[in-house]
C-alpha cells in the first residue's frame, strides 16, 4: 500500500538499508536503557531485558529500533559518555546480530554514535541537531548512516524555560532549511536525512498543537518526516491523565500526522501504533 499523500519519490539511505517513499509509514520502536526516562525508565536497564523488548517490538511490527542510553526528558541530568556507552553498546551489538531492521542510536554524543555504528547501528537519532560543532555531522557523512535531525530550543535542561517563537511552524521549517544546508556542507547527502519537528522539545502545549496542525508545511523540505509524540506530557497537560493513559491521544496525533504526510512514527506502543497507522492508510487510500 502506498503512502496516502501524493509526493515526489524520496530515497532514505542508512548504510546498507534503503527505503523508497512513497511507501507504508515506518514505525520506530523505542528501547530506553535508562533509569530516568519519563515513561519507562529502569524497565530495560539489563541488556538481556532490553534485547528481549526490542525483539518483541519487531514482532509487533516495528520497522526500526531506536536505542537510547540518556534520558532527554525536560530537566534530565546529562550522562557521562562512558556510562552511556556501557548502557547502549551491548544492546545495539546483540540486536544488530539478531535482527534485519535498522538499529538507531538515540544520542547527542559523537563518541557514542561512532561506537554504536561500529557495533551495527545504521541511524543516528540526534536531538541535538541544533549544535554548531560539526563532529557528529562529519561522522554521519563518513559512515553513510541515516541521520535524524531534531528541532529543539536549548537543551533538555533549559528547553522548557519559557520557549518563544515568532511563528513556531515557520521557525521550525527555517531551522530545517538551515540544517539540511549545513549537513550538506559537511558531506551528508540529503538521502541520509530525516527531519523531526521535536514535539515537546522547547515547546509549550500551544506550540505543540500548532506544529501538529501545520505538519504538512514541512513536507516541502523533500525529506522524510518523523513524529514522536509517544506518552509526552503536553497531552497530559491538555487532557489530564497519567503517562500510561496517553495512548489514545498519541494515536489521534499519529493518524493526523500520517494524513499530513509524516513517514515515520516513533513510539513506545508499537502494536497499537501499527494498527492505527494501517487503518489510517487504508481509509486515505480510498479518498477521492
Amino acid at each position: 500500500m502506498a503512502s496516502p499523500v501524493s509526493s515526489p519519490v524520496m530515497l532514505l539511505r542508512a548504510r546498507h538499508f534503503n527505503f523508497t517513499f512513497p511507501r507504508p509509514t515506518l514505525v520506530m520502536g523505542i528501547v530506553n536503557v535508562t533509569p530516568d526516562s519519563f515513561s519507562d525508565g529502569g524497565q530495560f536497564m539489563d541488556p538481556s531485558a532490553a534485547v528481549a523488548h526490542g525483539l518483541a517490538l519487531i514482532g509487533q511490527g516495528a520497522d526500526i529500533l531506536d536505542i537510547g542510553g540518556e534520558s532527554t526528558r525536560p530537566g534530565a541530568t546529562p550522562v557521562p559518555e562512558e556510562e552511556e556507552l556501557r548502557r547502549v553498546l551491548p544492546v545495539v551489538r546483540e540486536l544488530a546480530a539478531q535482527v534485519r531492521v535498522p538499529i538507531s542510536v538515540d544520542t547527542t554524543k559523537p563518541g557514542v554514535a561512532r561506537a554504536a555504528l561500529d557495533a551495527g547501528a545504521s541511524i543516528v537519532n540526534d536531538v541535538g541537531a541544533n549544535r554548531n560543532d560539526d563532529t557528529m555531522w562529519r561522522l554521519v557523512a563518513e559512515s553513510g548512516a541515516g541521520y535524524v535531525a531534531m528541532h529543539m530550543l536549548g537543551n533538555p535542561q533549559t528547553m522548557q524555560s519559557a520557549p518563544v517563537y515568532g511563528n513556531v511552524v515557520e521557525d521550525v521549517h527555517q531551522f530545517f532549511v538551515d540544517r539540511i544546508q549545513r549537513l550538506s556542507n559537511c558531506g551528508v547527502s540529503g538521502e541520509q536525512v530525516i527531519v523531526d519537528a521535536g514535539i515537546g522539545f522547547g515547546k509549550t502545549v500551544e506550540h505543540n498543537l500548532q506544529l501538529l496542525a501545520g505538519m504538512r508545511r514541512l513536507t516541502d523540505l523533500g525529506r522524510p518526516l518523523l513524529l514522536g509524540v509517544s506518552r509526552k506530557s503536553f497531552m497530559g497537560k491538555l487532557l489530564g491523565g497519567t503517562v500510561g493513559e496517553r495512548l489514545p491521544a498519541a494515536l489521534a496525533c499519529t493518524s493526523m500526522a500520517v494524513e499530513a504526510g509524516v513517514q515515520l512514527i516513533r513510539t513506545h506502543d508499537v502494536a497499537e501504533t501499527v494498527q492505527a497507522v494501517r487503518m489510517t492508510e487504508a481509509i486515505l487510500a480510498r479518498k477521492t
